[in-house]
């Protein structure tokens, strides 16, 4: 069994919150696998279902993100799980908008979050992360993530979140790398067509002088 945690902020207020892009993810997920409707379950939001022949809980903690590991910790005593059966997803400041990276282990970066999670369970979790961009100051930090995400964003923002609950499958059978591949191929934006040498664009307007 795994537990695929999304972070977020509870309530409507926050819904389309840069911050909030875990929860996104977790939703898109669940949509595009057809798991139940979600329950309140362990301090959060929760529904079980199926992945890459994998019996997988998704969460959503409802306890704030500074208080997020209270409610993944819960689940993984319930199912006696260890850390690494946990995936979790979450905004990155550090990763430009759209941009993602997938690994087991690591620091928390400041991210209030993955603090809560630390200190409940230990870093030993699996974590991909999901660019928003820096605002491009320490100050504007806090508004920048708590602001919803703008009109512009979707054209980055839709496909990611596609992406990633397609590929997902690939991360709960253990291939992280295709699983990132997948993503970066889905993403990509399309390459512009090179002319074809008789094509009328490469055609010399003195030509027909």
């Amino acid at each position: 069994m795994r537990l695929l945690v999304g972070l977020g902020n509870p309530g409507p207020g926050h819904a389309k919150n840069r911050h909030n892009i875990g929860f996104m993810a977790a939703d898109a997920i669940v949509r595009r696998h057809s798991f139940g409707p979600w329950r309140a379950r362990f301090h959060g939001l929760a529904v079980e279902g199926t992945v890459a022949g994998t019996k997988l809980l998704a969460l959503k903690p409802q306890t704030y993100m500074n208080l997020s590991g209270e409610a993944a910790g819960a689940a993984l005593r319930f199912y006696k799980l260890e850390p690494q059966a946990m995936i979790v997803i979450h905004d990155d400041l550090d990763l430009r908008p759209g941009q993602v990276r997938v690994k087991l282990g690591g620091g928390n970066g400041g991210h209030n979050g993955l603090r809560s999670l630390d200190a409940h369970i230990g870093p030993d979790y699996w974590r991909i992360r999901l660019g928003i961009g820096h605002p491009g100051h320490p100050d504007l930090v806090q508004h920048w993530v708590l602001q919803d995400f703008v009109k512009a964003d979707a054209v980055w923002l839709e496909p990611l979140l596609g992406a990633v609950a397609d590929a997902f499958p690939l991360l709960v059978a253990g291939d992280d790398g295709r699983f990132l591949n997948k993503i970066v191929v889905a993403t990509r934006p399309p390459q512009p067509k090179k002319p074809r040498p008789d094509s009328p664009e490469n055609e010399d307007p003195a030509d027909g002088i």
